[in-house]
């Protein structure tokens, strides 16, 4: 236990530099920082300016040096190729040390782009913590990103290497990256000067000459030593989901991000060094990044990388034997792949197999969590379930029970209270602070805390105007929601997913949390709908769980007059269809946007960062059923 949440949350809004300061504390500089906080010139604000360090230091020779080159530090394991193969913080600092000077052969320096287009192998880290040592900035793409998409980043990064592998494994199907590679460089203006390619035994690839390498010939190298790099130099830059014209380049730097991750893992997450963390994400998001390769390693922690899906590979016990195997301390996923398992296996029965006794705590994150799907899990695994949000720009979480601190009693639906260094606020579009209760613009007061982005890539002016202009002093996150009596934060989602009802502000998460709770509904979507006399009024998709069928007509009366009832006739809500699957992004949100274009007649671009395209045709074909489009 730390100092407490109260002690550790008033310390950080009314004194961040002293506070932040004891936490860099933690952090191996080369250089000691001249001060805490540069704020001339806000909204850029720079956390341990002066500082020199290395992130690739912190994260791998500083344990070998302190004595722990033994100790496991990165678990591959991938069901989908039937492997599992570990390696020690010392293997891992040899094989980084090597791909660094492979990239120094390639005439990769300080502050030139890579950009790293990998499936989750093992090799997508080591590249990451390469770039890192050498001080060159990697932006992951997701691995199989459509073509146009890859295009717009390379266009925007222009990297010197384009890092990729011959192909990606699904469940059951492998995805070429090498043609979706090479008609985004088709697309692109920008040509990098190498491509390099990890070959997979599933689907080697034939490699073009004069710009096409293999991975092991990048690796024939010498190792290299890390290269100092300035606290605010950027360490990498990712690229928001979903975006179209041009993408947000969202940058993080050094030393914040090194100094606010170590801070987390410790208050947060409540995790000890050689401790198993297992984060169940994708490095191609930000969640990979913090908390697949960053956070645990800076921590020294043993991290998990892990091919596979919670259902699937092979079935809805996958989860369940990674705990097991690997005895995995803290769980981290998206609710997306909860409510999976919860639909494939309702009564949990595939959880009986395996001894989870390793298993202290389960994060939530990334989209909204119903508190169906957290009571389920709390019930299943018997251990405290904990939603907590964030988002890209943050780069860490912004609303959690901090388990390192003091574990704060659960209200489900709730991210539960504000993490130290996030001062936030509940607006109304005026710019007023809305009472306790009533659901509002959730910002956030300046300065961001360290580890949040510090711009956009060559795009300050849009990083000022996107984030910081609708409420000056604030920072905007764009999603809705209100403090609770408690201090409690609730999000209710996107400030879009907030409709208008005959001039009532309405929650669509409000009511999806009502479907939810329905006995026969594993996940749903609520949207709102353009209506010529209210303006809008919302339909909702539900999802059963598998092998419940309680009829369609019966199902849909249960669920209107239970919305009815919780929330009230206001709501208006009268359309309810059953739908096989939800249209989702591959880190699990749901296209709730898209829907409703779909659903309103109105043209809509496939977004770049779906899961199965085909599904927008199946709830087309839902819609036109009930009657959508009206115009």
């Amino acid at each position: 236990m730390g100092v407490g949440y109260e002690q550790a949350f008033r310390e950080s809004i009314t004194d961040p530099e002293t506070f932040w300061g004891a936490a860099a504390e933690k952090v191996r500089w080369y250089r000691q920082y001249d001060r805490v906080l540069n704020s001339d010139n806000p909204p850029m604000y720079r956390w341990f300016e002066g500082g020199v360090l290395n992130s690739c230091y912190n994260a791998l020779d500083y344990h070998v040096e302190e004595g722990r080159g033994e100790q496991i530090a990165l678990i591959y394991d991938s069901p989908v190729t039937d492997t599992i193969t570990t390696f020690t913080y010392g293997e891992l600092l040899d094989l980084v040390a090597r791909c660094a000077g492979g990239l120094k052969n390639l005439g990769v320096q300080k502050g030139d782009r890579v950009i790293i287009y990998m499936p989750m192998i093992p090799e997508a880290v080591i590249a990451m913590l390469a770039c890192a040592r050498i001080g060159a900035v990697h932006s992951v793409v997701f691995g199989g990103f459509a073509a146009r998409e890859l295009a717009t980043r390379i266009e925007d990064a222009r990297p010197e290497i384009i890092i990729t592998a011959s192909c990606g494994i699904e469940v059951n199907r492998l995805i070429p990256y090498k043609p979706l590679l090479d008609a985004a460089l088709a697309l692109s203006s920008h040509t990098p000067s190498q491509c390099v390619f990890v070959q997979r035994e599933e689907l080697p690839v034939d490699l073009m000459e004069g710009r096409d390498i293999a991975w092991d010939h990048l690796m024939d190298a010498d190792p290299v030593p890390c290269v100092p790099v300035g606290s605010t130099d950027p360490l990498y830059i990712l690229y928001t989901s979903g975006t179209t014209g041009k993408p947000k380049g969202v940058v993080r730097d050094n030393g914040g991000h090194l100094v606010a991750l170590l801070w987390s893992m410790e208050n947060i997450y409540g995790v000890r060094p050689g401790e198993i963390y297992w984060a169940a994400s994708d490095i191609g998001w930000v969640v990979g990044h913090s908390y697949i390769v960053y956070g645990p390693l800076f921590y020294g922690c043993t991290t998990i990388l892990y091919e596979g899906k919670s259902v699937g590979t092979p079935d809805p016990g996958a989860f369940w034997r990674v705990i097991a195997k690997h005895s995995v301390s803290v769980l981290f996923c998206a609710p997306t792949a909860f409510r999976a398992i919860r639909k494939e296996d309702p009564d949990g029965l595939y959880r009986q197999k395996y001894d989870l006794s390793s298993l202290k705590m389960l994060f939530l994150a990334g989209e909204r969590c119903d508190p169906e799907t957290l009571l389920w899990a709390e019930e299943l695994l018997d251990i405290p379930v904990i939603d907590h949000w964030w988002q890209t720009e943050t780069g860490w979480a912004i609303g959690a029970d901090c388990a390192g601190l003091e574990l704060l009693p659960v209200k489900p639906g709730s991210c539960t209270r504000p993490v130290p260094g996030y001062d936030i606020h509940v607006l109304d579009d005026a710019g007023n602070d809305l009472p306790r209760g009533e659901t509002g613009n959730i910002v956030i007061s300046l300065p961001l805390p360290p580890g949040c982005f510090i711009t956009l890539w060559n795009n300050d002016a849009d990083y000022i105007r996107t984030y910081f202009s609708a409420y000056p002093g604030y920072y905007l996150t764009s999603d809705a929601g209100y403090l609770d009596e408690d201090g409690y934060l609730w999000i209710m989602g996107r400030t879009d997913d907030i409709i208008n009802v005959a001039g009532h502000r309405l929650s669509t998460g409000a009511m999806e949390e009502v479907l939810a709770s329905h006995p026969d509904v594993a996940e749903c979507a609520v949207f709102g709908v353009y209506d010529p006399v209210k303006g809008e009024v919302p339909v909702g998709f539900v999802v059963l769980k598998s092998g419940h069928d309680p009829g369609v007509e019966k199902l849909q009366a249960e669920l209107i007059a239970l919305v009815r009832q919780k929330i009230g006739p206001i709501a208006s809500f009268k359309s309810v269809a059953v739908v096989q699957r939800l249209p989702k992004t591959r880190s699990g949100k749901i296209l709730r946007g898209t829907i409703k274009k779909i659903a309103d007649g109105v043209s809509y671009t496939v977004p770049a960062t779906i899961d199965e395209p085909v599904i927008l045709d199946e709830i087309t074909l839902v819609l036109q059923e009930i009657g959508y489009p009206k115009r």
